[in-house]
């Protein structure tokens, strides 16, 4: 496997192949206002969110994030070095939850490419992603698959 520390919106088509891992740059450390606010906003009103009380007689002993809010952590500290160049996305899928993340975590996001095709454009090219995040412990939390069409740096270049 080849690894790789990308950082920044020039990565096009070209410079992703299959078997490249990507250590993205940044952590997120997950607060209680993100996963409130974003869990109310997707009407999620599970009490393993909101109700202190009741999770710490659970195995938990706290409130969990979101898994929703988790995943969408880590697809996005994965966007700087993966969607800049996107023209469409395609799909997301295989998505896991692995472990539970709480308030006051850290997420960090890594992607595996699964595989590059030609596209039916020629301006742009397939990538299938595997996104992960894990916690400061390295613990897997969360992952996915996405698949996204790239513009061609031939085509696009630096305009």
């Amino acid at each position: 496997m080849k690894s790789a520390h990308l950082t920044g919106r020039r990565n096009y088509f070209e410079d992703f192949t299959a078997g490249l891992v990507i250590r993205h740059a940044r952590g997120k450390t997950v607060g209680e206002t993100e996963n409130v606010l974003l869990t109310h906003l997707v009407m999620n009103s599970a009490d393993a969110h909101f109700n202190e009380d009741k999770m710490r007689r659970t195995p938990f002993g706290r409130r969990l994030s979101y898994g929703g809010v988790n995943l969408s952590l880590v697809f996005g500290l994965a966007a700087q070095d993966t969607a800049e160049q996107a023209v469409v996305e395609l799909g997301m899928e295989q998505i896991r939850f692995r472990a539970p993340v709480f308030h006051g975590d850290t997420l960090y996001a890594y992607t595996e490419v699964l595989a590059v095709r030609d596209a039916d454009r020629p301006d742009c090219g397939e990538v299938h992603f595997r996104h992960y995040g894990v916690n400061q412990f390295g613990q897997l939390v969360c992952e996915g698959e996405r698949r996204a069409l790239l513009k061609r740096r031939a085509h696009w270049g630096d305009r």
